[in-house]
C-alpha cells in the first residue's frame, strides 16, 4: 500500500504559479512511477503529467507543456508539479498517483491515489 497526501493549492491570479507537493509513505516510493491529474467541474479526470521512479523520465500533457513541470525527490518521498502562468482553465482538483513500474498517462492504471487538492486560478 502507498499513502499519498498532496498539498500547495490555493487560489491564484492567471499569469501566477503554484507548487504542488505529494508526499508518499507506505510502500516503497523510490520504485513508483507517480502521475499528476486533475478534474475540473463537470468533465472527466485528465492526465496532466508523470515521472519514472529515477526522475530520468517525465511526461507532460500538451496543455501544460512548457508551464508545468513534474519533478521528485525519493530521499523526501515526495513528487512536485511546479505550476508557472497558470490560466483560469488550469482550474480542477490536482490528484497524485501511484504505480508500481514505468509511469503511466492513463488515470485507470495507477491503484493509488490522494485526495486531491484544489486549484483555482481567477482571470
Amino acid at each position: 500500500q502507498v499513502q499519498l497526501v498532496e498539498s500547495g493549492g490555493g487560489l491564484v491570479q492567471a499569469g501566477g504559479s503554484l507548487r504542488l507537493s505529494c508526499a508518499a509513505s507506505g510502500r516503497t516510493f523510490s520504485n513508483a512511477g507517480m502521475g499528476w491529474f486533475r478534474q475540473a467541474p463537470g468533465k472527466e479526470r485528465e492526465f496532466v503529467a508523470a515521472i519514472s521512479w529515477s526522475g530520468g523520465m517525465t511526461y507532460h500533457a500538451d496543455s501544460v507543456k512548457g508551464r508545468f513541470t513534474i519533478s521528485r525527490d525519493n530521499a523526501k518521498n515526495t513528487v512536485y508539479l511546479q505550476m508557472n502562468s497558470l490560466l483560469p482553465e488550469d482550474t480542477a482538483v490536482y490528484y497524485c498517483a501511484a504505480r508500481s513500474g514505468i509511469p503511466a498517462t492513463k488515470d485507470y492504471q495507477y491503484p493509488y491515489w490522494g485526495q486531491g487538492t484544489q486549484v483555482t486560478v481567477s482571470s
